[in-house]
């Protein structure tokens, strides 16, 4: 009878946080589970030798996202909260509970939760992580990586949670095989052009915003439902008061879309697998596998990366697309070279889908200690300019989705005199660069440097200007360098791995500036990094991604030693340049020969022999290709 107790404490508690709420999607389910799935993973989770089927005291689950669970195991003893080696299943809360979690973690990400104690002011509470398909679990911790010793709202769990690397990686990578299932989709039965599928995405997700059409996308026809979904994306630019001008260019795109044929009623051939429309089918789809990234996770680099994904693909080859994304843990980058805090304003003069902007975002909200700093972040301190009014649409929606109602973003040319002139007024000092890269190397303006020095002529004094550009750019003598250098100090140059835009064969190198001090030509020297292995591996289906954990550490001993000017023999080094100079770390580089090895020459003669082949030009299979935007 005790234990009834305690179980009635936490489900008054569970009363007060929201957990019984009607229409909420949450299921909380007692002493048993109506779940197929969870009955088979429990048939075998007794705690005892009797062999009786075993289930925790409370059991919740959620319409939201149906691979998550928290359950809960309450002895009335506090003293019976767990035990020395967590192993005595049947006494203590502890024990108990993980002993559920470790079955039921087989096919969910579960939330194990312990409670122990008879009254409120003395229960005992302890929360743990038990990633999908791993037989670990660890403490619950908090964004400051303290432990959480108190039971919270749904959405306060699940949003820890997803802080998690196993719970995130295993999230990214669902994610990432949905965009190739959501691409055979749109491809194959929708027949949406390869520069609107990611528009339709991005449409859906802030059609979803909208609760009305959200609640009733399912009950309308096909011959309604484009209508609606229009709608509700203009009901939601209302909402986020975004001038005229600009919500007419961003509407613009979608309205090609709501008006297409093949998203409406099926034909004949669809109508059995699709009664009610393929639109309708997508929407569903994006609804289940994408929305919770924005409802709970609120998980920035996720969603980019979908995007990222989602680009690359085409109808039946699956080669790159014109436009090719910045990597995230590029634009991840970016924000920990330029160190960017609240106080800061970021520019990315071609913005693509933003995603230079979120990652700063995300990087400056970390350190944000107000509502009033948060809000002033997202509102004041990020500015882009886009040219193509379909990538505008994506990056306006971005911000959005991450509740910016007043991104100050602006659809035009960055050479434009109005909105450069607009953007000085708000003086950046921050910039974030990854310029459209020229077919030739003329002495054109099209050239990547003059938009570095266009992003740097723009920037407050003193600001600090990133780019990743071909390297090629610095290697070769151009009139651009002696231009940059007249009004520029080059800080740092990184060579970037060979395969950083894979599929796409350019080798690039980041480039940092101190904007409106000129390079001094003595005394100051700039510094060069050999950044060729970040890490990342090539897989079959998800191209280059971190498959052995190991950029984490890459990261921190490169960012380390860029902020602190350090020189290691093979990894880093400082040299006196001018423009007549190559601007690449292996032209200065001392080596240990010690070390090098066979295979380490002919590895190396291998990267020369890409370089000269792929850096020196674009070749007429990628002279279409332009890496651009984020």
């Amino acid at each position: 009878m005790a234990e009834r107790i305690t179980e009635n404490l936490v489900r008054d508690q569970l009363r007060k946080l929201g957990y019984y709420d009607q229409d909420n999607g949450i299921s909380v389910e007692e002493q048993k589970s109506e779940i197929a799935r969870i009955k088979t993973l429990l048939s075998k989770a007794s705690k005892n030798e009797k062999g009786n089927k075993g289930y925790p005291e409370f059991i919740i689950s959620n319409t939201k996202d149906t691979n998550f669970l928290i359950v809960f195991e309450c002895k009335p003893d506090a003293k019976k909260h767990e035990s020395h080696n967590r192993d005595k299943t049947v006494n203590f809360a502890v024990d108990g509970v993980l002993h559920y979690a470790k079955h039921l973690s087989k096919q969910y990400t579960v939330l194990a939760v312990a409670v122990s104690g008879t009254t409120k002011s003395a229960l005992k509470i302890s929360n743990f992580l038990c990633p999908c398909g791993s037989t670990s679990y660890k403490n619950l911790v908090n964004e400051s990586g303290a432990s959480v010793d108190t039971l919270i709202s749904f959405d306060d769990y699940y949003r820890l949670a997803s802080f998690d690397p196993e719970v995130e990686k295993k999230r990214h990578t669902d994610l990432l095989a949905f965009s190739r299932e959501l691409h055979e989709l749109i491809w194959a039965k929708a027949k949406v052009s390869e520069e609107d599928k990611p528009l339709l995405v991005s449409g859906t997700l802030i059609a979803l915003m909208n609760d009305a059409f959200m609640k009733t996308f399912n009950s309308l026809s096909p011959e309604d439902i484009q209508d609606a979904w229009m709608g509700a994306i203009k009901k939601e630019l209302d909402k986020a008061d975004i001038p005229q001008g600009k919500k007419d260019t961003m509407l613009q795109p979608y309205s090609t879309i709501a008006v297409h044929p093949n998203l409406a009623k099926p034909d004949s051939k669809l109508a059995k697998e699709y009664p009610d429309g393929v639109f309708k089918e997508i929407i569903s789809r994006v609804n289940k596998n994408v929305w919770p990234f924005i409802s709970i996770y609120h998980d920035f680099d996720v969603v980019g990366q979908f995007y990222g994904e989602f680009l690359k693909y085409t109808a039946g080859d699956k080669k790159a697309l014109g436009i090719v994304l910045t990597p995230r843990h590029v634009a991840e980058l970016f924000s920990l070279i330029t160190n960017v805090s609240p106080k800061d304003k970021v520019l990315d003069i071609c913005a693509g889908t933003g995603g230079f902007l979120i990652s700063a975002m995300q990087h400056m909200l970390k350190t944000a200690i107000t509502d009033a700093e948060r809000t002033d972040i997202k509102k004041n301190r990020l500015i882009g300019i886009e040219n193509s009014p379909k990538m505008f649409a994506l990056a306006a929606s971005n911000m959005i989705l991450r509740g910016d109602g007043k991104a100050n973003l602006h659809q035009g040319s960055c050479f434009d005199d109005a909105i450069i002139k607009s953007v000085r007024k708000m003086k950046p000092n921050v910039g974030m660069l990854n310029p459209p890269y020229a077919q030739s190397k003329s002495d054109s303006e099209l050239h990547e440097l003059y938009f570095v020095k266009h992003m740097l002529d723009t920037l407050e004094v003193g600001g600090t200007g990133v780019a990743v550009i071909p390297v090629n750019c610095v290697a070769s003598p151009h009139k651009a360098k002696e231009e940059l250098l007249k009004h520029h100090t080059l800080k740092a140059v990184m060579s970037m791995p060979s395969e950083l835009f894979y599929p796409v064969g350019i080798v690039t190198c980041i480039v940092v500036f101190e904007a409106h001090k000129p390079h001094a030509k003595t005394g100051k020297k700039t510094w060069f990094g050999y950044w060729r292995d970040d890490g990342f591996i090539k897989t079959k289906h998800m191209g280059r991604i971190d498959g052995n954990g190991a950029w984490a550490a890459i990261r921190d001993r490169w960012i380390e030693s860029y902020l602190n000017n350090e020189v290691h023999a093979g990894e880093s080094v400082t040299a006196m340049v001018t423009a007549d100079d190559e601007w690449v770390a292996e032209a200065y580089l001392e080596t240990d020969y010690s070390k090098i090895t066979q295979a380490d020459f002919e590895s190396e003669v291998r990267k020369y022999a890409i370089y000269k082949l792929l850096g020196s030009t674009i070749s007429e299979d990628q002279g279409s290709d332009n890496v651009d935007g984020e």
